[in-house]
C-alpha cells in the first residue's frame, strides 16, 4: 500500500504534467488515500482536469474537490452572454435533443435542466458548456426519459464489461431493479471505476446507475 506522503507527491507531480493545467495555486493534502484539492483556479475546466488528474495516480481512493473558481477579470462576463453562449455549444454538439434543455445562469453558474433519452447526451451537454468563457460552475439537473424499454440488463452490462480490456468483470457485480442498476465490487483505479459506470450507462433504457464500487489497487 502506497503511504499519503507518495500519493501527494504524485498527484503533484501528475498535476503539473499536465500542459493545459496552471496548477501553481492549487494545494493538496492526502489521508488514507483521500485527496483534498484547495486553493483556486482560473478556469472552471481547470478545476474540473486537476480532479481527473487526481484521480489518475495510483493509490488514490477518492478527491474532495474544493477548489474556488477566480475568473480573471478578462473572463468575467454578463450572464446573457454566457447563456447565449452555452445554448450555441449545445445546438452544435446537440443538434436534435437540445431542444429539451433549458440554460439557466446566475453570477457565472450555469444549471443545466429538461430532459434527454440517453446518458451520453447529458454527457455531452455538460461538456459542451463547461469550457464557455465565464464560466464558473455547473450543475446538471437533466433528467433522463428513455424510450426504449429495458430488457435483459444485467446479462448485457456483464458481457459487456468482459467484451472491455480496461474493466475486471470478476470483481464486480450488476444489480438491476427496473431500469436501475447497482454497481458493487471492487477495482484497481478510479479510472476503471468510471469506465464501469460508463458501461453500464450504455445499455438500452438505464435510468439510474449507483455505482458502489471501492478503489482498492
Amino acid at each position: 500500500m502506497r503511504s499519503d506522503r507518495e500519493i501527494e507527491r504524485d498527484v503533484r507531480e501528475e498535476l503539473n504534467w499536465d500542459p493545459d493545467l496552471d496548477a501553481e495555486d492549487i494545494a493538496i493534502s492526502v489521508k488514507d488515500g483521500v485527496v483534498t484539492l484547495a486553493g483556486f483556479t482560473r478556469s472552471y475546466s481547470d478545476r474540473l482536469e486537476a480532479e481527473h488528474a487526481a484521480k489518475r495516480v495510483a493509490g488514490v481512493h477518492a478527491v474532495a474537490n474544493d477548489i474556488e473558481v477566480r475568473l480573471p477579470s478578462i473572463d468575467q462576463r454578463p450572464d446573457p452572454d454566457i447563456a447565449r453562449d452555452a445554448i450555441a455549444s449545445l445546438k452544435a454538439q446537440l443538434p436534435i435533443s437540445h431542444e429539451n434543455i433549458k440554460v439557466i445562469v446566475k453570477a457565472g453558474w450555469l444549471t443545466l435542466e429538461g430532459t434527454v433519452e440517453w446518458q451520453y447526451q447529458k454527457t455531452t451537454a455538460e461538456n459542451a458548456v463547461r469550457k464557455v468563457k465565464g464560466v464558473k460552475d455547473v450543475t446538471n439537473v437533466i433528467s433522463l426519459k428513455p424510450k426504449v424499454e429495458p430488457t435483459d440488463i444485467q446479462r448485457r452490462i456483464q458481457e459487456a464489461f468482459k467484451r472491455n480490456a480496461e474493466v475486471d468483470a470478476n470483481r464486480i457485480t450488476v444489480e438491476t431493479h427496473g431500469s436501475e442498476v447497482i454497481l458493487k465490487g471492487t477495482v484497481r483505479s478510479w479510472i476503471e471505476r468510471e469506465e464501469a459506470e460508463r458501461v453500464a450507462w450504455s445499455a438500452p433504457g438505464i435510468t439510474r446507475v449507483e455505482d458502489q464500487i471501492v478503489v482498492s489497487p
